[in-house]
């Protein structure tokens, strides 16, 4: 009887050194991917549903034993719901590590300086990793988020990584908050006596400088001409803002009509700033309006290379305006600067 006992011991010892091995072998095992995949843990989903559909789809031979190893260590519940990359380096023990750590795929979106709020909002819904919650109207979605004014301006331009599924409403608040720490900043270390009654001013006025030069070495002195405009009681007269204005019915030119209408953004005909800024700005351009270079220029014209001809004086700029726009308007005309122009 005893050694009969010790054979089946012995029998179940070998059994359970089987399973064990057994159970090593397909926690270890690579996934039987031949490129990366990814797969999504949707919210509100047991853990064992994302392994099951690995089984499915052959990439793990056996769930049962990765799902048992999770219930032991007691944290199935904290696995994170979004998009898991997954290739054939990994083990069915690196996936589940992946999942309670939260290593997700980050998905990103460029919000673009220069660019118009509603560009920007056709920018977010046409991205399929973003849960669209936005309302349709601008009123609408400045209440989602809790703020109110018009939303020109009102987001910082940068790349965004989100996980799949982020809210629209939580990709705006971050590009808020980013601007509002921004403006903040530097608004903190602007130059004295500048023309401006608050932060939001030198908003607006940085993204006309914005939408002025694409040149980054000629922003302070944009700058620097519209703020001795406002300084001399002058108009601004800046095309961009006209633009603005102008809305849908901008066809790629303005007429002498459209400069002699009265809007709130002609800047032909009113003086002083225009009621909100008319793009996404960046940082640069903010420190352009904050710091504007010293001088007597009130007045530029492009060059037709992306850069522009300063002149402290109207007839100095009439003569540079029939230069440049006028009578040798070159052939490749541009409003960016190239590599090499000067």
């Amino acid at each position: 009887m005893t050694k009969r006992i010790g054979v089946i011991l012995s029998m179940l010892a070998i059994w359970l050194f089987a399973l064990a091995l057994y159970a090593f072998y397909q926690l270890n095992a690579p996934l039987k991917v031949e490129e990366p995949v990814v797969v999504s843990m949707e919210k509100g989903r047991p853990l064992s549903s994302f392994f099951v559909t690995l089984e499915k789809n052959q990439w793990l031979e056996d769930s049962r034993w990765i799902m048992l190893v999770a219930k032991l260590s007691g944290k199935a519940h904290l696995a994170k719901a979004g998009d898991y990359e997954l290739n054939s380096g990994m083990s069915s023990l690196d996936v589940l590590d992946r999942l309670l750590k939260g290593i997700t795929v980050q998905y990103k979106i460029t919000l673009i300086e220069g660019q118009g709020v509603r560009e920007m909002l056709r920018r977010i819904a046409a991205h399929d990793k973003i849960k669209q919650d936005l309302p349709a109207d601008f009123d609408g979605i400045m209440k989602l988020l809790g703020l109110q004014g018009h939303p020109e301006g009102r987001f910082y331009p940068d790349t965004y990584l989100f996980d799949a599924n982020t809210r629209a409403s939580v990709i705006l608040a971050r590009a808020q908050v980013r601007l509002e720490s921004v403006l903040a900043q530097e608004w903190q270390n602007k130059e004295e006596k500048l023309p401006y009654k608050s932060s939001y001013e030198a908003l607006i006025m940085a993204s006309i400088v914005e939408k002025e030069t694409a040149a980054p070495e000629e922003r302070e002195q944009i700058a620097g001409v519209f703020v001795r405009r406002l300084e001399n009681k002058m108009r601004l007269e800046t095309d961009p803002t006209v633009i603005y204005g102008m809305g849908d019915r901008y066809k790629g030119n303005i007429r002498r009509k459209h400069l002699k209408e009265k809007t709130a953004y002609n800047t032909y005909r009113m003086k002083g700033l225009p009621p909100t800024p008319i793009a996404l700005v960046g940082r640069e351009a903010i420190h352009a309006a904050l710091h504007p270079s010293e001088g007597d220029e009130l007045y530029f014209v492009a060059k037709g290379n992306g850069r522009h001809y300063f002149s402290a004086t109207l007839a100095e700029h009439n003569k540079a305006v029939r230069k440049y726009q006028i009578s040798k308007r070159v052939k490749e005309y541009r409003s960016t600067p190239s590599q090499d122009s000067k």
